[in-house]
């Protein structure tokens, strides 16, 4: 029985090896091809295991200006660990609020499509413009959700960052394309490889911090954290992450059963995904 637990957790640490090179790898060709690159920190599980693999990537910094999209519909506990980690990683943070959409009245009760473009996509699109960001990085997982299947490692995007699904370059034996014309916009997802599984079980291996928002209370835990008005728990009894590796080892839940716009229409999220949103 200890030689299989043994074989068993040699089978595992290889394979998060092998995640975590591929990662680091797509970080490296990102800073070696493009000069104004920025990351996405959404201070989740996925963005905060990724903010560690480039820390890991750059010898202990991240070289390059970490972006917070600040929709002021977070929960107090993601933006008290955000300015936590921020300083204790030394990380160049960009927080931006796209402030118009408060002075519009628009609010999630309002519509979630509406409310999501004007505080995420065009925040985004704010940071960029401000910044001349050419290259975004991105924590996004094709296991996640389905249009976040679509996506390319380097994705390009147009002059406006609209995503047009149906071109998008081959990424065949991890030969990736990193020349684009002027006026491309490119977002990098090292994460794309990975499943929410893997996530934990590195964030478990690495000893990485995540958001207490993870963990049960009162029978209910968040698998995936977002705007309070639009984010819920679900049913859980899993407070720690050994715990949480092993419920996802059983679950049929969806991962983001608990967010609210991925029940509006079929399409929501992919609409939302071709205007530039995360």
């Amino acid at each position: 029985m200890s030689a299989a637990r043994d074989s068993l957790s040699q089978h595992i640490n290889q394979h998060l090896d092998n995640l975590e090179a591929q990662s680091i790898y797509i970080f490296r060709e990102a800073y070696r091809h493009f000069e104004d690159l920025a990351m996405l920190w959404s201070i989740g599980k996925d963005s905060t295991a990724m903010m560690w693999l480039a820390r890991k990537a750059f010898l202990g910094r991240v070289p390059f200006p970490v972006c917070h999209v600040d929709t002021t519909y977070k929960p107090p506990e993601l933006i008290q660990f955000r300015d936590h980690y921020a300083k204790e990683w030394g990380l160049n943070l960009i927080v931006n609020i796209n402030h118009e959409a408060d002075k519009k009245g628009i609010t999630p009760d309002k519509g979630r499509f509406e409310c999501c473009t004007a505080r995420k996509t065009v925040a985004l699109q704010q940071i960029i413009d401000d910044n001349g960001f050419k290259g975004i990085i991105a924590g996004i997982r094709r296991d996640e959700e389905g249009s976040r299947a679509k996506e390319r490692f380097f994705s390009p995007r147009d002059k406006n960052f609209e995503w047009n699904v149906k071109d998008q370059p081959p990424e065949l034996w991890d030969q990736f394309n990193v020349s684009f014309n002027e006026d491309t916009h490119v977002r990098i997802h090292p994460l794309l490889h990975w499943t929410e599984l893997d996530i934990w079980m590195y964030t478990k291996r690495e000893n990485i911090p995540v958001c207490s928002l993870y963990f049960a209370k009162d029978g209910k835990r968040f698998r995936s954290l977002g705007c309070m008005p639009c984010n819920f728990p679900t049913p859980s009894d899993a407070s720690t992450i050994d715990e949480i590796i092993e419920e996802l080892k059983t679950t049929k839940v969806p991962e983001r059963a608990g967010r609210a716009q991925d029940h509006e229409t079929a399409y929501m999220m992919q609409k939302l995904r071709t205007l530039g949103y995360m």
